[in-house]
């Protein structure tokens, strides 16, 4: 009996685990594509050296 409940946990579990992978994400992020390059681009000979 308690080997049945154990088998059926685990069953549950990874089940789970299946379905949490591989259904669409749920996240809220906006699509906002592809940002421009805003900053200074980096001069090796005016960086201070340490």
């Amino acid at each position: 009996m308690a080997i049945t409940r154990m088998l059926a946990s685990m069953a549950q579990f990874i089940s789970e685990a299946v379905m949490r992978i591989f259904t669409p994400t749920d996240d809220a992020y906006p699509v906002i594509g592809v940002q421009p390059f805003t900053g200074e681009i980096y001069k090796h000979g005016t960086a201070d050296s340490w």
